[in-house]
């Protein structure tokens, strides 16, 4: 059989595991969701990526010489309750734009197996509803403790913290001051610092 090189030669009716995905060989990133492929947007405009890197480079500065490590896009986040698991029973492989993840075994050469300590998705035109729901209730099932959705838009950061089983909101950040992280004690994010020029 051939492999896969377009979308069109999937049926995206099916259902499909991390071992499918790992045969493909797309030009684009895609998703696992459930098992149902999803699509990621187009190239990300100008505003996404410097949020992107002004976020990554705060993080990595703060994480040198520290057991947390943080990951940006493309990078496979394999989400299973039970770790380690066969490539064959995951169904849900996404790609956040940043993660930070602070035990290591949940890390192989392939990503992260398992839920990161915390997640930031930078929302894209029309990809609102799938970080503020479809990733939302994912990264809340899967016990990933601290999910941060930023809109470049409105330069707002919405800051969301696991408490039993359910994300909690803390916060809506949208002037100058410090945005604190939860999942880090000690460590925030000047608001100014990522937003300025944005």
């Amino acid at each position: 059989m051939p492999p896969i090189t377009s979308l069109s030669q999937l049926d995206l009716t099916k259902t499909y595991t991390y071992a499918d995905y790992l045969t493909w060989r797309l030009e684009g990133v895609v998703e696992l969701i459930r098992g149902k492929v999803r699509q990621m947007s187009p190239a990300p405009r100008v505003a996404h990526q410097r949020l992107s890197s002004r976020f990554l480079g705060m993080i990595y500065a703060h994480l040198a010489h520290r057991s947390c490590e943080v990951f940006h896009a493309p990078f496979d986040v394999r989400l299973t309750k039970a770790t380690p698991n066969g490539d064959a029973q995951i169904t849900t492989v996404v790609q956040p734009d940043i993660c930070v993840v602070c035990d290591p075994a949940k890390l192989d050469e392939k990503g992260c197996i398992g839920a990161p300590d915390w997640i930031i998705e930078i929302v894209s035109p029309g990809n609102a509803s799938h970080d503020t729901k479809s990733k939302f209730d994912l990264y809340e099932e899967n016990g990933v403790p601290e999910y941060w959705i930023v809109f470049p838009g409105e330069k707002t950061v919405s800051v969301f913290v696991l408490h039993e089983g359910r994300y909690q909101p803390r916060g809506d950040f949208y002037t100058p001051g410090f945005i604190p992280v939860h999942t880090l004690p000690g460590f925030g994010i000047e608001w100014a610092e990522v937003f300025e020029g944005v």
